[in-house]
């Protein structure tokens, strides 16, 4: 849609010299995700890739877990009372055979752009069951030195980030380095779920060989995410949280914090980093 970016006056103070002029700053809008014609979520995101945003969406709510489980994604028509397109509501029509999950007060979350899925009742509703657990056979192996040169790699494919400062973003990578896909959120967790909806379009779920990096931290959402796509390995370039690692724990996902050049803790899954001494 073209509203990736949007312009404003801001008064810039630089050495003690003040002057006007425009600023570049990353757009962020609602978008409403309708389940065959009924609300279900309301996520503050960056325009763009909206298709792919609900789709990752209801892998990581359990909806679907395949390309074959959509029937369509449309934005809908008349979504204003004057009958004028915002694009920033989107229809998901399940395939006929797939159950239609029952929408309740409890499920018609609203996620913000920091906090991901924010209106579970319990902790309990956020451990959905994966279709896709993790089953890396054999299973994948990754270097510490291979891991310290992926944030750079991200880095050098925000396209945004260089005209704005203000995105995360999230990127697959395989077993050897490949960047195999990026992209960029006002929210992170949006970020992820963008990749995975774009996988599951194209019918490449489960991304069982993948390593997903994430430019901020891990929470407990990420790591959730990762889990529903199947994805063995997360790393992130800032801290995880305790629920984060307790599910990596449970799942069998290993998880990697604070990679910054060649340093990094990993969490869980130690098993799958190639670690030259072991303690």
């Amino acid at each position: 849609m073209g509203r990736v970016t949007e312009r404003r006056r801001t008064i810039r103070v630089r050495g003690g010299a003040v002057s006007a002029r425009p600023d570049t700053l990353v757009a962020e809008e609602p978008l409403e995700i309708r389940l065959n014609g009924r609300p279900l979520a309301v996520t503050m995101r960056t325009p763009g890739d909206d298709f792919a945003l609900a789709a990752g969406f209801l892998v990581s709510e359990g909806v679907i877990a395949s390309g074959a489980d959509l029937r369509s994604i449309v934005y809908c028509a008349g979504a204003m009372q004057d009958g004028s397109n915002t694009y920033n509501v989107v229809d998901v029509q399940l395939a006929p055979d797939v159950p239609v999950p029952e929408i309740t007060l409890e499920r018609h979350v609203y996620t913000s752009s920091s906090c991901g899925l924010c209106g579970k009742a319990s902790l309990d509703a956020v451990r959905t069951r994966s279709r896709h657990p993790i089953a890396d056979d054999p299973p994948v192996l990754v270097s510490p030195e291979l891991l310290s040169h992926l944030p750079d790699r991200l880095r050098a494919a925000q396209r945004v980030f260089d005209r704005t400062g203000g995105l995360h973003a999230a990127a697959l990578f395989s077993e050897d380095g490949e960047l195999l896909d990026v992209r960029e959120d006002v929210g992170r967790h949006n970020a992820v779920d963008k990749l995975v909806g774009r996988a599951v379009r194209e019918d490449l779920l489960p991304l069982s060989r993948a390593v997903l990096l994430v430019s901020g931290r891990a929470s407990f959402e990420l790591a959730q995410k990762a889990v529903m796509a199947g994805i063995p390995v997360l790393a992130a370039v800032s801290a995880p949280s305790s629920l984060a690692v307790d599910l990596a724990a449970e799942t069998g996902l290993t998880l990697v914090g604070f990679l910054r050049g060649q340093d990094m803790n990993v969490y869980a899954g130690e098993e799958r980093i190639v670690l030259h001494s072991q303690v």
